[in-house]
């Protein structure tokens, strides 16, 4: 059945919950409350483009006639890059539909208006392949369209569940000592909202300070927090009231996504970072989630070995990145002058990271 393409009415945002809700290829970042966020703190510009049947021509349409939806972010810096990305800050978001014709519209859509804003490039942050932008058919046959898949990263998924205490007993022997060690040592993990953003931020601006990458803005982690507070939560590990690891949590459909995550390189003995993880895979499982996300990784560096342990296993992302002729596909993330970046970054006190961080992260998509 054809669709007609538009852009989201205001106040339609639950509609589109609706949709997404109901979608099982769906993420916590196709949800309006990601994209409320972005544009309420880093005043980014969104798109959001929504397919449409007339409900009387199918009984099979989502809420409101809703046959597919493909949310966009405007990127537009002059270091940074000119791109509508889907979605920024995250691994995943992209485009999800009711069938391939429907995907097929919404990326013709996106095309157009690329061209009419003046992008360079769409990035859609795909977890699976998607049959219009497969090599030698649909849209990659234009002529003045070039698109390229990169599948150099992967998610981490782990199976989890119905209790805790039954995945605590599935796991080896060493895994549940390393996970006990730091309740031996007096560790302790708390589940919670907003009343943990102060302690989440101090460990996650100093890792990331340590990793030699700006920071996000603490405000923009209290609206995600705020804007998805039916959804998220926040981990924080403590030692003697000192917050020593830090996590967020986001769930939907079955799946409970970890954005992000940090712990302190100095207190690494008392192995933080185990009982984080471990607070947010019983978090999983006692709300009645399936899968676990532990986020992306690179295969065979220390975070997917980290993450392996768990028993998580690899799932390529599929990242679409396409051209209409005004810009390059990118290369890699890594190159010489991003290794000096990092390594100058992690020579600045964290203070200073906090208040220059946010003004950079806000441009960078990743």
């Amino acid at each position: 059945m054809p669709v007609r393409i538009e852009f989201l009415k205001k106040d339609s945002d639950a509609a589109w919950d609706a949709y997404v809700l109901n979608q099982p290829r769906a993420t916590p970042y196709h949800l309006s409350g990601w994209r409320r966020a972005i544009e309420r703190i880093y005043g980014h510009r969104s798109y959001c483009l929504i397919a449409l049947r007339d409900p009387a021509d199918s009984s099979d349409a989502g809420p409101g006639g809703i046959a597919g939806v493909l949310p966009l972010i405007h990127l537009k810096h002059f270091l940074f890059g000119n791109s509508l990305i889907s979605l920024p800050f995250c691994d995943m978001g992209g485009v999800i539909t009711d069938d391939d014709a429907t995907e097929d519209a919404l990326v013709r859509r996106a095309i157009r208006l690329a061209r009419d804003v003046g992008c360079e490039m769409i990035e859609l942050r795909h977890a699976f392949p998607h049959a219009c932008l497969s090599e030698g058919e649909g849209i990659s046959t234009d002529e003045q369209v070039r698109i390229i898949t990169r599948q150099h990263k992967v998610r981490m998924l782990r199976e989890v569940m119905p209790s805790s205490e039954e995945l605590m007993r599935s796991f080896k022997a060493k895994l549940r000592s390393q996970i006990r060690r730091p309740m031996k040592e007096g560790l302790s993990a708390v589940v919670g909202g907003g009343e943990l953003l102060d302690d989440f931020y101090e460990v996650f601006a100093r890792n990331m300070r340590d990793l030699g990458s700006p920071v996000h803005s603490k405000r923009f982690v209290g609206a995600v927090s705020e804007e998805l507070s039916e959804r998220s939560k926040l981990v924080v590990v403590y030692h003697e009231k000192r917050p020593l690891a830090c996590g967020m949590v986001i769930g939907c459909g079955d799946t409970l996504e970890n954005p992000w995550a940090s712990a302190l390189h100095e207190y690494s003995r008392m192995s933080p970072n185990m009982l984080l993880y471990w607070a947010m895979l019983e978090y999983a499982c006692d709300s009645g989630y399936r899968y676990f996300d532990f986020g992306r990784s690179s295969p065979g560096e220390g975070t997917y070995r980290f993450k392996e342990q768990w028993e998580a296993r690899p799932s390529p992302l599929c990242w679409d990145y396409i051209t209409t002729g005004r810009g390059g596909i990118p290369g890699g993330e890594e190159g010489r002058g991003r290794r000096i970046a990092a390594a100058f970054w992690r020579r600045l006190p964290v203070s200073l990271t906090r208040l220059m961080g946010p003004a950079m992260r806000k441009h960078i998509g990743l």
